[in-house]
């Protein structure tokens, strides 16, 4: 809907205000790539699951490990949450991931958790999509702007009934691993990293807009975990997304999670919750 007013005189001054970034990153904690890559250079296998076309799992990932995400079989896209291992109250922020580190994540971002933690769970520590970066329609790899496909939505939409969507992949991965009834662990379900999706904003109307995963097997995402974690991954009944999501019509792969130790171990110091006294604001 086009709107009514006119446009002001001074219309095409204001657009051209010069943009300022919302949050300096300049002060967040820095990488030693140096040690980093050392230590990276030998990675062991230690665990692994595999998560099958539309269904979801969960791995536990030790601090100072990495957890690589791999297409196995083909182009698939998979949606992320992650959790502190011995705490489902402190999990991924993909908003404030996203207002530090931009739209779609790449080798150096972090994953940061909510408040009142609000610190660093995952370092991107590789990519094999990192080639991709922004193409000709603003799509770009793993984001953190979409939410999860979810039966809610399908039901508001389309009036349909959908199981094996994301947002219910993760819900029964989780309360499978840790007991928890699928009711309360459907609470803790939240916003994901969508790996190997490709997504942007439609420079015409800003609409969110999904294409073609770039991805093929052998691709994999490498996190390093800066915490104890707990990994829950669905693989998107969409599969590359090309098409659509919510539904049993596109071919889906298998996605794979490994845990990789380092050798030698890194010992990453564990990073502390941001120090905010909260009585403050009361």
């Amino acid at each position: 809907m086009s709107s009514a007013i006119p446009e002001p005189d001074d219309a095409a001054a204001r657009r051209a205000v010069s943009p300022v970034r919302c949050y300096p990153v300049s002060a967040l904690p820095q990488v030693d790539w140096n040690d980093l890559g050392r230590a990276l250079e030998t990675l062991r296998p230690v665990a692994a699951v595999t998560v099958p076309p539309r269904d979801g799992r969960a791995i536990e990932v030790p601090r100072g490990h990495i957890l690589r995400i791999s297409c196995t079989e083909g182009s698939q896209v998979g949606d992320l949450n992650l959790f502190a291992r011995d705490d489902l109250a402190e999990h991924f922020y993909s908003g404030k991931t996203r207002a530090l580190h931009g739209s779609h994540l790449d080798v150096g971002d972090r994953l940061w958790s909510g408040f009142p933690y609000l610190r660093p769970m995952a370092l991107i520590v590789a990519d094999t999509l990192g080639w991709y970066g922004i193409d000709a329609d603003g799509g770009a790899v793993h984001d953190v702007i979409g939410t999860r496909c979810d039966p809610y939505t399908g039901r508001l939409l389309g009036g349909t009934d959908y199981h094996r969507c994301c947002h219910s992949n993760l819900t029964r991965a989780l309360a499978d691993a840790t007991g928890l009834p699928l009711r309360e662990a459907e609470m803790h379900v939240h916003d994901v990293l969508n790996v190997f999706m490709c997504t942007g904003f439609s420079r015409t109307d800003g609409s969110y807009f999904m294409k073609a995963s770039p991805a093929r097997a052998g691709d994999h995402l490498d996190l390093l975990a800066e915490i104890d974690l707990l990994a829950v991954l669905s693989t998107c009944p969409g599969g590359d997304c090309s098409t659509e999501h919510s539904s049993d019509a596109a071919p889906c792969h298998p996605l794979r999670m490994e845990v990789l130790a380092p050798e030698p171990a890194i010992d990453w110091p564990e990073p502390t919750p941001v120090p905010y006294d909260r009585s403050h604001g009361r």
